[in-house]
């Protein structure tokens, strides 16, 4: 059996993209003993994710900086249960670590939505996020045609970013109106910051068809995508391609918030204007409270840290920012709302469920999540519904509601080692940052 050891934080932040860094920055600079937890070996998130060969992006490294001076320990490892209060377990790849802790700072980020339409199991169809990863982490996609499509200003990052690595991106198509798009961009006038990067990303992607009122109906090819069917303004049209990268919009990650207890209310975590979730000495921030951006994530991180230190005062002076800043994620929300001709992508055929191979017409008998889920095994698989969860909130209007430990897969070992009533060791902030 692997080794377990036991460590103890005044605070600890699940989750180490740009709202945790934050987080454990504020709190240890208030001289806090802090610790990040987080499945990747380094900090910054799926936002701020490394390529292998790739520079940090500057904002990155200031606030990797400040979180090591902070002497922030950061423990690589997937947080997988709370068998007591105030102690977390975390499996880490040598063994089992149980981490105590007086305040816990949820912020778990988010995933890309997926809608399933017939032939987005095919090859080659990836979320358009994850195709960024995966070419960040060493795949040429030089020469390669790509249709990014879905919704969200994911997309044009998406694009941009594999322009930039050679690839040819054939369109960009985005659900929304041009009526929507054109009420978010008077938005950003009061986000000068966001509207930089707006035309930035315009020079970015000039000379790319951009089609709104689009989206992906079918995904062609026989044992690869080989073309894309859209509806585009209302009549179809098949695009050739050598990928298709697809996602629409962002789904917060709120299952450890719920399986510790916390509120949730319409898809995100309650919170009070410190962040404070609805179970005592447990905080949030990011996206698990709203989908908002790295701006907003920042910002609702350093009110969370300074809230978890007892600095009341000086979180209260973050209020206004976070306001401006949460207007602007309104806005977000309300120009890429997922139209309801989506509804009808799915065939009856169409895999929902892709880790149990549930098809819509097995879904279609029932009325809710957990009849299906107990008569089909829809959303037990590796993922635990991840991806049909969504889906099927969206295409049937149920609501997970159901969340079982582990949240992500562990070692049998791990679970069957019970939380430790021994005082824990303190922990030698040497961190990994």
């Amino acid at each position: 059996m692997s080794s377990v050891s036991k460590s103890k934080f005044d605070v600890v932040v699940v989750g180490g993209g740009p709202a945790g860094m934050a987080a454990g920055t504020r709190a240890g600079e208030c001289g806090l003993r802090v610790a990040i937890v987080d499945d990747n070996p380094t900090l910054g998130g799926q936002i701020w994710r490394q390529g292998a060969k790739s520079e940090p992006e500057p904002e990155h490294s200031a606030w990797t900086k400040r979180l090591r001076s902070a002497r922030a320990e950061l423990i690589s490892g997937t947080a997988f249960d709370q068998p007591d209060v105030g102690i977390l377990v975390v499996e880490q790849a040598d063994g089992t670590r149980e981490v105590a802790y007086d305040k816990l700072i949820l912020a778990t980020g988010a995933r890309e939505r997926f809608l399933p339409f017939p032939g987005w199991t095919l090859p080659n169809v990836m979320g358009a996020g994850g195709l960024q990863a995966i070419v960040k982490n060493g795949l040429t996609v030089r020469g390669k045609r790509i249709l990014v499509a879905g919704s969200g200003p994911l997309l044009w990052a998406v694009a941009a970013y594999l322009r930039t690595h050679d690839a040819e991106v054939v369109r960009i198509c985005e659900q929304a109106s041009w009526r929507s798009l054109a009420w978010f961009t008077l938005g950003l006038l009061e986000q000068p910051r966001k509207l930089t990067q707006g035309f930035s990303l315009k020079r970015e992607l000039a000379g790319i068809s951009f089609s709104p009122n689009s989206w992906p109906v079918a995904a062609n090819g026989h044992s690869v995508v080989e073309s894309v069917t859209i509806s585009r303004n209302g009549r179809l049209e098949e695009i050739p391609c050598d990928y298709l990268a697809c996602g629409f919009h962002l789904v917060p990650n709120i299952e450890l918030p719920q399986l510790l207890g916390c509120r949730i209310q319409n898809g995100c975590v309650r919170v009070d204007d410190f962040q404070r979730t609805t179970v005592a000495n447990i905080l949030c921030a990011g996206e698990p409270t709203g989908i908002g951006g790295v701006e907003l994530a920042l910002v609702e991180g350093q009110i969370a840290g300074l809230t978890a230190a007892g600095r009341l005062s000086e979180a209260q002076n973050l209020f206004g920012e976070r306001n401006k800043l949460q207007r602007f994620a309104g806005r977000l929300d309300q120009a890429f709302k997922l139209r309801s001709q989506l509804r009808s992508l799915a065939s009856a055929d169409t895999i929902v469920c892709r880790c149990e191979d549930v098809r819509y017409s097995q879904l279609r008998r029932y009325t809710s999540w957990r009849t299906a889920k107990l008569q089909t095994r829809c959303g037990m698989g590796p993922c635990q519904g991840r991806i049909c969860g969504p889906a099927t909130q969206f295409l049937l209007k149920w609501d997970p509601d159901s969340v079982r430990p582990p949240i992500f897969p562990v070692r049998v070992e791990s679970l069957a080692f019970p939380a430790s009533s021994v005082v824990p060791e303190q922990p030698t902030l040497t961190g990994g940052l």
